[in-house]
Protein backbone atom coordinates (compact mmCIF):
# COMPACT_ATOMS: atom_id res chain seq x y z
CA UNK A 1 0.00 0.00 0.00
CA UNK A 2 0.98 3.46 -0.99
CA UNK A 3 2.43 5.53 2.37
CA UNK A 4 0.61 8.90 3.51
CA UNK A 5 2.63 11.50 5.38
CA UNK A 6 1.92 15.26 6.50
CA UNK A 7 3.89 17.99 6.71
CA UNK A 8 3.30 21.56 7.93
CA UNK A 9 4.73 24.33 6.66
CA UNK A 10 7.01 26.56 9.38
CA UNK A 11 7.62 29.78 9.10
CA UNK A 12 11.11 29.40 8.22
CA UNK A 13 10.06 27.67 5.44
CA UNK A 14 7.77 30.58 4.03
CA UNK A 15 8.59 31.21 -0.21
CA UNK A 16 10.46 28.09 -0.86
CA UNK A 17 9.63 25.95 -4.04
CA UNK A 18 7.20 23.01 -2.75
CA UNK A 19 9.10 19.95 -5.11
CA UNK A 20 12.44 21.44 -3.26
CA UNK A 21 11.04 21.10 0.20
CA UNK A 22 8.82 18.16 -0.34
CA UNK A 23 12.27 16.41 -1.59
CA UNK A 24 14.13 18.26 1.25
CA UNK A 25 12.22 16.60 3.77
CA UNK A 26 10.86 13.17 2.61
CA UNK A 27 14.27 10.93 1.84
CA UNK A 28 12.31 8.57 -0.63
CA UNK A 29 11.73 11.20 -3.15
CA UNK A 30 13.72 12.91 -5.46
CA UNK A 31 12.62 16.36 -6.91
CA UNK A 32 11.80 14.46 -10.56
CA UNK A 33 9.54 12.13 -8.67
CA UNK A 34 7.86 14.69 -6.44
CA UNK A 35 7.11 17.08 -9.64
CA UNK A 36 5.68 13.43 -11.29
CA UNK A 37 3.49 12.99 -7.71
CA UNK A 38 1.99 17.12 -8.45
CA UNK A 39 1.15 16.24 -11.97
CA UNK A 40 -0.84 13.18 -10.63
CA UNK A 41 -2.92 14.86 -8.16
CA UNK A 42 -0.47 12.68 -5.35
CA UNK A 43 0.19 15.94 -3.42
CA UNK A 44 -2.45 18.44 -1.76
CA UNK A 45 -1.92 21.54 -0.35
CA UNK A 46 -4.67 22.16 2.09
CA UNK A 47 -6.85 20.02 0.49
CA UNK A 48 -6.00 21.24 -3.38
CA UNK A 49 -3.97 20.55 -5.71
CA UNK A 50 -0.79 23.11 -6.96
CA UNK A 51 1.45 23.26 -9.14
CA UNK A 52 5.24 22.07 -9.10
CA UNK A 53 6.81 25.76 -8.91
CA UNK A 54 4.38 26.38 -6.12
CA UNK A 55 5.66 28.63 -3.24
CA UNK A 56 4.82 27.94 0.08
CA UNK A 57 2.84 29.87 2.33
CA UNK A 58 2.86 29.92 6.67
CA UNK A 59 0.50 27.25 7.82
CA UNK A 60 0.24 25.19 4.81
CA UNK A 61 -0.82 21.37 5.45
CA UNK A 62 0.85 19.46 2.65
CA UNK A 63 -0.54 16.26 2.43
CA UNK A 64 1.62 13.45 0.16
CA UNK A 65 0.78 10.16 -1.22
CA UNK A 66 4.17 7.96 -1.70
CA UNK A 67 3.46 4.91 -4.34
CA UNK A 68 4.81 1.90 -3.56
CA UNK A 69 8.64 1.50 -4.73
CA UNK A 70 8.55 0.18 -8.46
CA UNK A 71 10.36 -3.30 -8.96
CA UNK A 72 13.99 -3.12 -9.38
CA UNK A 73 16.33 -6.05 -10.20
CA UNK A 74 19.44 -5.91 -7.86
CA UNK A 75 22.23 -7.65 -10.00
CA UNK A 76 24.80 -10.14 -8.71
CA UNK A 77 28.58 -8.49 -7.79
CA UNK A 78 31.44 -10.34 -6.92
CA UNK A 79 32.61 -8.36 -3.77
CA UNK A 80 34.32 -9.87 -1.04
CA UNK A 81 31.72 -10.97 1.79
CA UNK A 82 32.98 -11.90 5.50
CA UNK A 83 30.92 -14.95 6.67
CA UNK A 84 31.15 -15.63 9.65
CA UNK A 85 28.34 -18.74 9.96
CA UNK A 86 26.63 -20.30 6.66
CA UNK A 87 24.49 -23.58 6.30
CA UNK A 88 21.70 -24.22 3.89
CA UNK A 89 18.83 -21.75 5.91
CA UNK A 90 21.09 -19.56 6.82
CA UNK A 91 24.23 -16.50 6.79
CA UNK A 92 25.70 -14.71 9.22
CA UNK A 93 27.59 -11.88 7.53
CA UNK A 94 30.00 -9.11 9.08
CA UNK A 95 29.48 -6.25 7.48
CA UNK A 96 32.07 -3.13 6.80
CA UNK A 97 31.46 0.06 7.52
CA UNK A 98 30.72 2.09 4.64
CA UNK A 99 28.88 -0.66 2.75
CA UNK A 100 24.84 -0.14 2.22
CA UNK A 101 22.54 -3.07 2.99
CA UNK A 102 20.38 -2.93 0.00
CA UNK A 103 19.77 -1.31 -3.65
CA UNK A 104 17.62 1.94 -2.84
CA UNK A 105 17.84 5.78 -4.61
CA UNK A 106 21.81 6.90 -4.91
CA UNK A 107 22.68 3.39 -4.13
CA UNK A 108 22.31 0.80 -6.56
CA UNK A 109 25.38 -0.97 -7.00
CA UNK A 110 27.99 -2.17 -4.38
CA UNK A 111 25.85 -3.50 -1.66
CA UNK A 112 25.67 -6.16 0.77
CA UNK A 113 22.38 -7.38 -1.72
CA UNK A 114 24.59 -7.59 -4.38
CA UNK A 115 27.44 -9.47 -2.88
CA UNK A 116 24.50 -12.20 -1.60
CA UNK A 117 23.54 -12.47 -4.99
CA UNK A 118 27.00 -13.37 -6.40
CA UNK A 119 27.74 -15.77 -3.42
CA UNK A 120 24.85 -17.86 -3.26
CA UNK A 121 22.77 -17.36 -6.34
CA UNK A 122 19.00 -18.25 -5.75
CA UNK A 123 19.43 -19.76 -2.83
CA UNK A 124 17.70 -16.49 -1.02
CA UNK A 125 14.40 -15.89 0.58
CA UNK A 126 12.15 -14.00 -1.59
CA UNK A 127 9.58 -12.66 1.18
CA UNK A 128 10.99 -8.86 0.85
CA UNK A 129 11.33 -9.03 -2.82
CA UNK A 130 13.91 -8.52 -5.72
CA UNK A 131 15.53 -5.56 -4.13
CA UNK A 132 16.14 -7.49 -0.46
CA UNK A 133 16.17 -10.70 -1.38
CA UNK A 134 17.40 -12.73 1.93
CA UNK A 135 17.53 -9.30 3.96
CA UNK A 136 15.64 -10.39 7.71
CA UNK A 137 17.05 -6.90 9.03
CA UNK A 138 19.20 -4.15 8.43
CA UNK A 139 22.37 -2.36 9.76
CA UNK A 140 23.02 1.50 8.58
CA UNK A 141 25.70 1.99 5.88
CA UNK A 142 27.95 3.44 8.24
CA UNK A 143 26.98 0.93 11.33
CA UNK A 144 29.46 -1.89 10.59
CA UNK A 145 28.72 -5.43 12.02
CA UNK A 146 26.70 -8.69 12.19
CA UNK A 147 23.59 -9.45 10.22
CA UNK A 148 21.66 -12.33 9.40
CA UNK A 149 20.90 -13.40 6.57
CA UNK A 150 17.87 -16.43 4.86
CA UNK A 151 17.95 -18.16 2.46
CA UNK A 152 14.45 -19.65 2.18
CA UNK A 153 10.82 -18.66 3.14
CA UNK A 154 10.67 -20.87 5.92
CA UNK A 155 13.88 -19.83 7.96
CA UNK A 156 13.28 -16.20 7.04
CA UNK A 157 9.49 -16.11 8.84
CA UNK A 158 11.03 -18.11 11.85
CA UNK A 159 13.36 -15.66 12.14
CA UNK A 160 11.67 -12.72 11.73
CA UNK A 161 8.94 -14.26 14.37
CA UNK A 162 12.11 -13.93 16.87
CA UNK A 163 12.89 -10.67 16.00
CA UNK A 164 9.41 -9.80 16.76
CA UNK A 165 8.87 -11.32 19.51
CA UNK A 166 12.01 -9.89 21.13
CA UNK A 167 14.18 -12.98 21.83
CA UNK A 168 16.51 -12.19 19.65
CA UNK A 169 19.86 -11.14 20.62
CA UNK A 170 21.27 -7.91 18.97
CA UNK A 171 24.28 -6.50 21.31
CA UNK A 172 26.21 -3.49 19.36
CA UNK A 173 29.04 -1.14 20.87
CA UNK A 174 29.64 2.25 20.69
CA UNK A 175 31.53 5.34 21.43
CA UNK A 176 29.29 8.15 22.30
CA UNK A 177 29.80 12.02 23.40
CA UNK A 178 29.86 13.13 26.83
CA UNK A 179 29.87 11.73 30.31
CA UNK A 180 27.29 9.20 31.63
CA UNK A 181 26.37 9.68 35.32
CA UNK A 182 24.59 6.36 35.78
CA UNK A 183 26.83 3.17 34.79
CA UNK A 184 24.01 1.57 32.75
CA UNK A 185 20.21 2.58 32.45
CA UNK A 186 17.60 1.74 29.90
CA UNK A 187 15.69 3.89 27.41
CA UNK A 188 12.22 3.51 26.73
CA UNK A 189 10.90 5.93 24.39
CA UNK A 190 8.78 5.78 21.03
CA UNK A 191 10.18 6.46 18.01
CA UNK A 192 8.64 7.70 14.88
CA UNK A 193 9.57 9.57 11.70
CA UNK A 194 10.41 13.47 12.12
CA UNK A 195 7.83 15.70 11.40
CA UNK A 196 10.35 18.66 9.58
CA UNK A 197 13.18 16.52 8.37
CA UNK A 198 11.49 13.25 7.00
CA UNK A 199 14.89 11.99 6.82
CA UNK A 200 15.37 11.72 9.94
CA UNK A 201 13.79 9.62 12.97
CA UNK A 202 12.88 11.23 16.37
CA UNK A 203 11.51 10.63 20.11
CA UNK A 204 7.61 11.04 19.59
CA UNK A 205 4.53 10.21 20.65
CA UNK A 206 2.76 10.66 17.04
CA UNK A 207 3.10 8.20 14.81
CA UNK A 208 5.56 5.98 16.48
CA UNK A 209 6.28 3.06 17.72
CA UNK A 210 7.86 1.84 21.33
CA UNK A 211 11.61 1.78 21.33
CA UNK A 212 13.64 -0.21 24.14
CA UNK A 213 17.63 0.37 24.50
CA UNK A 214 19.37 -0.86 27.76
CA UNK A 215 22.92 0.46 27.74
CA UNK A 216 25.95 -0.44 30.17
CA UNK A 217 28.89 1.94 29.87
CA UNK A 218 32.20 0.13 29.54
CA UNK A 219 34.85 2.81 30.11
CA UNK A 220 34.69 6.67 30.35
CA UNK A 221 37.37 8.99 28.37
CA UNK A 222 36.80 12.17 29.91
CA UNK A 223 33.57 13.67 27.76
CA UNK A 224 33.48 10.68 25.55
CA UNK A 225 32.26 7.04 26.57
CA UNK A 226 32.78 3.70 25.36
CA UNK A 227 29.13 2.02 25.65
CA UNK A 228 27.25 -1.67 24.93
CA UNK A 229 24.15 -1.33 24.03
CA UNK A 230 21.44 -4.44 23.38
CA UNK A 231 18.41 -3.69 21.68
CA UNK A 232 14.85 -4.91 23.01
CA UNK A 233 12.97 -3.40 19.61
CA UNK A 234 14.70 -2.58 16.63
CA UNK A 235 13.42 0.70 15.06
CA UNK A 236 15.13 2.41 12.55
CA UNK A 237 18.20 4.55 13.73
CA UNK A 238 16.98 3.41 17.35
CA UNK A 239 20.28 3.41 18.91
CA UNK A 240 21.50 6.81 17.37
CA UNK A 241 17.99 8.52 17.86
CA UNK A 242 18.10 7.21 21.51
CA UNK A 243 21.60 8.09 22.54
CA UNK A 244 21.11 11.46 20.96
CA UNK A 245 17.57 11.71 23.03
CA UNK A 246 19.44 11.33 26.37
CA UNK A 247 22.44 13.81 25.26
CA UNK A 248 24.95 11.18 24.50
CA UNK A 249 24.89 11.09 20.69
CA UNK A 250 27.18 8.24 18.58
CA UNK A 251 30.52 9.69 17.93
CA UNK A 252 30.71 10.98 14.47
CA UNK A 253 26.69 10.59 14.11
CA UNK A 254 26.44 13.41 11.29
CA UNK A 255 22.27 13.15 11.56
CA UNK A 256 21.83 13.16 15.10
CA UNK A 257 25.20 14.33 16.63
CA UNK A 258 27.89 16.17 14.71
CA UNK A 259 31.07 14.92 12.48
CA UNK A 260 34.51 13.81 13.97
CA UNK A 261 37.34 14.82 12.02
CA UNK A 262 38.54 11.31 10.48
CA UNK A 263 35.60 9.45 11.03
CA UNK A 264 33.57 8.56 8.31
CA UNK A 265 29.97 8.31 10.30
CA UNK A 266 28.41 7.14 13.61
CA UNK A 267 31.07 5.12 15.47
CA UNK A 268 28.80 2.47 16.28
CA UNK A 269 29.09 -1.61 15.34
CA UNK A 270 27.20 -4.47 15.89
CA UNK A 271 28.89 -6.92 18.08
CA UNK A 272 26.82 -9.91 18.81
CA UNK A 273 23.77 -11.93 17.29
CA UNK A 274 21.67 -14.68 18.69
CA UNK A 275 19.10 -16.57 17.78
CA UNK A 276 17.20 -20.15 17.74
CA UNK A 277 18.26 -21.62 14.34
CA UNK A 278 15.23 -21.90 12.53
CA UNK A 279 15.51 -25.73 11.53
CA UNK A 280 17.37 -27.43 14.67
CA UNK A 281 15.98 -25.40 17.04
CA UNK A 282 19.29 -24.87 18.84
CA UNK A 283 20.27 -21.68 20.13
CA UNK A 284 23.42 -19.86 17.78
CA UNK A 285 25.43 -16.77 19.11
CA UNK A 286 28.15 -14.95 17.41
CA UNK A 287 30.48 -12.17 18.13
CA UNK A 288 32.52 -9.79 15.77
CA UNK A 289 35.52 -8.05 17.13
CA UNK A 290 35.58 -4.49 16.88
CA UNK A 291 37.05 -3.54 13.27
CA UNK A 292 40.53 -0.91 13.32
CA UNK A 293 38.29 2.08 12.75
CA UNK A 294 36.40 1.58 15.99
CA UNK A 295 39.81 0.35 17.80
CA UNK A 296 41.13 3.56 16.08
CA UNK A 297 39.35 5.99 17.68
CA UNK A 298 40.00 3.98 21.43
CA UNK A 299 43.53 4.17 21.30
CA UNK A 300 43.11 8.15 20.19
CA UNK A 301 41.06 8.56 23.20
CA UNK A 302 43.31 6.85 25.22
CA UNK A 303 45.67 9.25 24.73
CA UNK A 304 43.67 12.25 25.16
Amino acid sequence: MSEKLCLNVLDADVGCRIDKYISDNIAELTRSAVQGLLTKGGVLVNGSAVSKNYKLRSGDVIDVEIPDPQPMDAVPEDIPLDIVYEDSDLLVVNKPKGMVVHPAHGNYNGTLVNALLHHCGDSLSGINGVIRPGIVHRIDKNTSGLLIVAKNDSAHLHLAEQIKAHSFTREYEAVAVGSFREHEGTVDAPIGRHKVDRKKMCVTQENSRNAVTHYTVLKQYGGYAHVRLRLETGRTHQIRVHLAYIGHPVLGDDVYGKPYKGLDGQCLHARKIGFIHPTTGEYMEFSSELPEYFQAVLRKLEKM
